[in-house]
């Protein structure tokens, strides 16, 4: 067995206690740790394979104790567990060097698998290569990048572990979903923070002249060049350069950044001087290269160069949990930048742009959002500020819409309202989520049963009058088929 012994460093008991006897069954030696201290001592006295370490521990906390451990146990593989599924967390355990991060609760399959990649890990190498343990400034992720879906998760941890080196990335991704936020994550979580980042869009840019905008030109190169201009490369030398839609690239232009890539020098256009440049290149697109290099449109050798560690965005239909973060985020915004009294959105609302398809991703909903802010005057949005979502949702899609937005509903007041518990007096939950659930709930079931209040009230389990008065009081409007 490669793996044998096991560390667990948790301050509550019963996690340790549950983690030591799902291990020991499995057959591995267990030691338990309460504190970061504790675990300290543990490892500079006994020889382990794996160490699982809470985030937030009496003594060392988890991330503090990566740091003390790296200097130790070179080769010691350390997993994070937190109950606060962070970003900020996941990078910052990734950098210093853990080998995965979870989040509390979780099934024990979860430990499972992570077992097994350490198995594989070993197989390949006996050492982790060591994440830079800190840097001199920090690009604060968490207020720019918004998520805590299992999807953005795992890109929060790939930027924490490609960053500190300076291997080429490739993020891709639909339109809106924010790769430009990704490469400056990883240049800003990089050892070249302090020095450039420049980004450049080549399908904004006309083909004739890009590549003068890349590499610069000379006094004299052509008409109108009545300088020298540096380009970009030049530009970002010791930072990072982001070659945005990199696919649109032509193919001319593309061998002079493989050039790029494997000299480490450019030439200005009318120069014949081979500049050094030290800089690390992200490229994102949001096309599929691979279709693209095999109808000749785009190099293969170039694509490989990028390729080294790809990204991939997941669209944000896909993602719908993280749209009430992204929402609460875009709304804080528009009315700081507009300079307007904080807004919310209802319930309904909230549901509504739970449920919408996103087709511009990310982009359309920061755009929608603001739009809302501008044209509203309540400090309340309700679903009528948001009528292009309404309006394209008819027949079967608007049913299937309902019954996603009920979902979202209660599971994001529910959310909400657990988190404030501390704030609410006792006993007022069940008021709370029942008064903002009420009204989308009785109005739904009565969509369902086209209006028909004696079925509606057997499907919610009331008395008809009940219901009736309901409808009065919350102001419910009836279909009229």
């Amino acid at each position: 067995m490669l793996l044998n012994r096991i560390l667990v460093a948790d301050d509550e008991e019963s996690m340790r206690w549950v983690l030591s006897k799902a291990l020991r069954k499995k057959g591995f030696t267990v030691d338990l740790a309460r504190d970061g201290e504790e675990a300290l001592r543990l490892i500079q006295s006994n020889e382990y394979d794996l160490a699982i370490l809470d985030i937030k521990m009496p003594g060392f906390t988890g991330l503090e104790l990566l740091d003390k451990v790296r200097e130790l146990k070179h080769d010691l593989l350390m997993v994070i567990m937190t109950a606060e599924a962070s970003m900020k967390n996941a990078v910052e355990a990734m950098k210093r060097g853990a080998y995965d991060y979870i989040t509390k609760p979780f099934d024990l399959d979860v430990i499972d698998a992570i077992i097994e990649k350490v198995h594989k890990a070993r197989e390949i190498t006996s050492q982790m290569t060591i994440l830079r343990e800190e840097l001199k400034e920090r690009y604060h992720l968490e207020k720019n990048i918004i998520g805590n879906s299992p999807a953005m998760r795992e890109v929060y941890k790939t930027i924490g572990k490609v960053a500190p080196s300076d291997v080429t990335v490739l993020v891709q991704g639909e339109s809106g979903t924010g790769k430009e936020l990704i490469a400056r994550a990883i240049h800003f979580n990089s050892k070249r923070i302090g020095k450039p980042f420049i980004a450049l869009n080549c399908a904004a840019i006309p083909k004739d002249l890009l590549e003068s905008e890349l590499f610069g030109f000379e006094k004299g190169a052509f008409t109108g060049a009545v300088e020298r201009k540096l380009g970009k490369f030049e530009q970002a030398n010791g930072g990072t350069i982001f070659l945005d839609e990199i696919g649109d690239m032509p193919l001319d232009l593309q061998a002079k950044i493989l050039r790029v890539l494997q000299e480490k020098e450019v030439t200005r256009t009318g120069g014949s001087q081979n500049i050094a440049v030290d800089v690390r290149i992200v490229a994102a697109t949001n096309q599929n290269l691979e279709e693209l290099v095999r109808k000749k449109q785009f190099r293969e050798d170039l694509f490989y160069r990028l390729n080294v560690v790809p990204i991939q965005l997941v669209p944000l239909r896909e993602r719908k949990e993280d749209v009430p973060l992204l929402v609460d985020y875009f709304l804080q915004n528009a009315c700081a930048e507009l300079e307007v009294s904080p807004k919310k959105c209802s319930p309904e609302a909230m549901a509504l742009l739970t449920t919408h398809s996103w087709p511009g991703n990310v982009r359309e909903l920061e755009n929608t959002i603001k739009r809302a802010v501008i044209l509203s005057s309540d400090p309340l949005l309700t679903p009528s500020d948001f009528p292009g979502l309404r309006a394209r949702q008819t027949g079967s899609e608007a049913t299937a819409a309902d019954d996603l937005s009920l979902e979202a509903l209660v599971d994001m007041k529910l959310r909400a309202s657990l988190t404030n518990l501390d704030k609410m007096e006792s006993g007022d939950i069940y008021n709370l989520v029942l008064k903002q659930i009420e009204r989308p709930l009785i109005r739904f079931v009565l969509e369902k049963t086209r209006g028909n209040q004696v079925k509606g009230a057997e499907i919610l389990g009331i008395n008809r009058n009940t219901l009736r008065k309901k409808i009065q009081e919350l102001g419910i409007e009836l279909r009229k088929d």
